[in-house]
Order: structure tokens, then C-alpha cells, then sequence
């Protein structure tokens, strides 16, 4: 089985994630911008990247991610662009966890899922659908980053079609996102 969980930054897809891990031996979370974090690694998108987006995303020799993130968090086209640079290595790893894990519960948890293939694989999908304040004051303190950075992120996000999922969560209460992990 293939669970899809989105929402933006600060939503609580993670947290929800860990609960279904918790209550399902079999299940296995993956957080796909771990992904994006480790193709990032790879030279071959390291060069592509710098020769992309300028010297000035370099500090140290390495790709700083931060600058990078306040590029492309500033416009869409410029994220369509990292996308483009990534994404192939990306699926790469992505299409080994899910054929790695045939035997699980895998957990995909990704803001951008919903523009993907992965988003038609998945069996059951969840939205994770929290106010703008709540999901700015998470952020804040789980990436220790300032409002205005949350501000980038928020311009960058996506919106989602609320009919293309099986169910929406809306509750910042923990005790009733339990028990609605325990009917999954």
C-alpha cells in the first residue's frame, strides 16, 4: 500500500506520518524532500545547478541551500527550474523505495506530490489542511527560521484540489488525528 501525504510547509504531514509508523509495524516514512537534500550531493547537479542559478548559490565550495531555497522560493519559475535540474535523480530513488518496500505500508510525504506520478500510485491520500498561523508558527520553530522565510516558502506553495484526496485533515487536536490514523 501507498499512502500520499501533502500539505504545506508546517501542516503537520510528518507528524501524521510518524503516527501511521507507530500504529503500523509494516509502514515505512519516507519525507521526499529528503531526496531533493541528497541529490544535491551529486556533482553532476551540483555543476548543473551552479551553472543554472550563478556562483552566488556557492559558499564554501558547496551548494548553500539556503540560497539557493531564497531564489527559488521567490518564484515559481525558478523552482520549476531546481525541479527540472533534480527531479529526474529524484524519481530515481523514489521509484527503488517503493519497489524496495513492496511488502509495507509506504508513506510518502511531500508538499509536491500531488504534481507527480507518484500522486496516481498512491492508494490512499491524505491532505493535511491547517491554517496559515498554526502551519507559520511550526515551521518557525521545527527549521528555526524567520516569518519572513515562512513568507517564501507560503509564495512558493502550491494549491491543492481538496476532491482529488480520500480524506482531509483539518484538526490541530492530536487525540482525534489518532484516532483517525487508527482507521487507516
Amino acid at each position: 500500500m501507498v499512502i500520499g501525504l501533502c500539505g504545506k510547509s508546517g501542516s503537520g504531514k510528518s507528524t501524521i506520518a510518524k503516527l501511521i509508523v507507530e500504529t503500523k509495524s509494516n509502514a515505512f516514512h519516507y519525507d521526499i524532500d529528503k531526496i531533493g537534500y541528497q541529490v544535491m550531493e551529486i556533482p553532476e547537479v551540483q555543476n548543473e545547478a551552479i551553472k543554472c542559478f550563478g556562483e552566488q548559490i556557492v559558499t564554501n565550495g558547496q551548494i548553500d541551500r539556503k540560497k539557493l531555497a531564497e531564489m527559488v522560493f521567490n518564484s515559481i519559475d525558478e523552482m520549476n527550474k531546481l525541479a527540472g535540474i533534480t527531479w529526474k535523480h529524484m524519481m530515481k530513488v523514489l521509484d527503488a523505495v517503493i519497489n524496495d518496500n513492496k511488502d509495507k505500508i509506504v508513506i510518502l510525504d511531500w508538499i509536491l506530490l500531488s504534481k507527480t506520478k507518484y500522486f496516481d500510485m498512491c492508494d490512499l491520500k491524505i491532505l493535511v489542511d491547517m491554517p496559515l498561523e498554526i502551519r507559520r508558527q511550526r515551521a518557525m520553530k521545527r527549521d528555526n527560521i524567520t516569518s519572513s522565510d515562512f513568507d517564501l516558502r507560503e509564495k512558493a506553495s502550491i494549491t491543492y484540489d481538496n476532491s482529488k484526496f480520500d480524506m482531509v485533515v483539518k484538526c490541530n487536536d492530536i487525540n482525534e488525528v489518532r484516532k483517525m490514523v487508527k482507521k487507516i
